[in-house]
């Protein structure tokens, strides 16, 4: 017990030392305060980003009950609890022609990067009219004309991709950013360092975001992962790595925000690592607990739900009163419940569709 005590001691010396030698624009780990009050934004654009975060979990939770209905099959992720993320992150922080490219839980970024929630509904219920003609499912939100491209269900699979989206828009001297969201399990997987190292090498305009929510898909932190800190694995690619607050809408907008103006000016890429919290299990065979945390510690991350917090935020600033809270719960139903009436409504596809997007023809042929 000695000789490890003491070669955690000096691996911790090393690993100190090494962050400031190899990557001086690393950003140590912020205190965890919340930014200044509404950062100066415009009210129409608090409002949307309260109703983007609000659809999404309207839209989750009715995903939830399809699925227990069985009119959803397959693999089901929800992204209740993590709503900042994708709307402080997407709806926010970025243009839309910027890109997107995320793992399978993908209905929340889909819905902050404006891909109409019928759409995303049908794809969900194996529709024709879904974003991918219903062949895709839960896990493959795509939609080309938005930049959005996936939704990939291999864990880490997309870490590369992303850098190639970089290296295209490196190459053709253009100015949008990839943003690459991940899990905290992928940042064990090769080809996240495969493709960090490829981004900070090349310095290309990607912003990988891990969606830190503790527990992979049922194993803590602790267990998986030689340093809790996982933004500090950005330091070996000399890429800036930084720590966000991910229940509050207003810290994500600020410091994705920040990540992508850099990447826009000199192709500079970064490491985020996003802390939030999913609220339910890691997909819908999983129950909300498991038994990999306790019943206590979920209520108990609740009182940090980032819809109510957000809300608190824009009553305490005199941003709104109850009643647009009311107002926002009404319409935001009914957008959802339009999408469900689309998209039981809509044709299954058709038998031919199955040889159809699987080989290009060749020019000429």
């Amino acid at each position: 017990m000695y000789i490890y005590a003491v070669f955690r001691k000096s691996a911790s010396a090393y690993f100190s030392v090494k962050k400031t030698r190899m990557n001086t624009t690393a950003v140590a780990a912020p205190p965890k305060e919340s930014p200044s009050r509404l950062l100066g934004l415009q009210r129409e654009t608090l409002l949307s980003w309260y109703d983007d975060m609000l659809l999404a979990r309207r839209f989750e939770e009715k995903a939830a009950q399809l699925y227990g209905m069985g009119k959803i099959i397959g693999f089901c992720h929800l992204y209740v609890g993590q709503e900042a993320v994708s709307t402080g992150a997407i709806k926010g922080a970025i243009n839309p022609d910027d890109y997107v490219i995320t793992a399978y839980r993908d209905h929340a970024q889909a819905i902050s990067k404006g891909i109409e929630p019928k759409a995303i509904m049908a794809e969900l219920l194996g529709k024709h009219t879904g974003t991918t003609k219903g062949k895709g499912g839960s896990m493959h939100i795509f939609d080309r004309e938005k930049n959005f491209l996936g939704g990939h269900a291999i864990v880490g699979g997309h870490i590369p991709l992303a850098a190639g989206v970089g290296f295209a828009i490196k190459y053709r001297d253009e100015k949008e950013v990839c943003l690459c969201f991940m899990g905290d399990g992928a940042t064990n997987i090769g080809t996240f360092h495969e493709g960090l190292n490829l981004v900070g090498l090349w310095r290309l305009p990607v912003i990988y975001i891990i969606e830190n929510n503790k527990y992979s898909m049922g194993t803590s932190i602790q267990r998986s992962s030689a340093i809790e800190e996982l933004y500090r694995k950005g330091i070996a690619y000399n890429m800036r790595s930084e720590v966000v607050d991910g229940m509050n809408v207003l810290e994500v907008y600020q410091k994705v925000k920040a990540a992508a103006d850099r990447a826009r000016a000199t192709y500079e890429p970064s490491l985020l690592e996003i802390e939030t919290y999913r609220f339910r299990g890691h997909s819908m065979s999983d129950p909300i607990s498991g038994h990999y945390r306790s019943k206590e510690e979920v209520e108990k991350r609740k009182l940090s739900d980032p819809i109510v917090m957000f809300s608190e935020t824009l009553k305490e600033e005199g941003v709104v009163t109850e009643e647009y809270f009311e107002e926002a719960e009404r319409r935001i139903k009914k957008i959802v419940a339009e999408s469900v009436e689309f998209a039981e409504n809509s044709p299954e596809p058709p038998l031919d569709e199955l040889w159809k997007d699987i080989y290009i023809e060749p020019p000429g042929a």
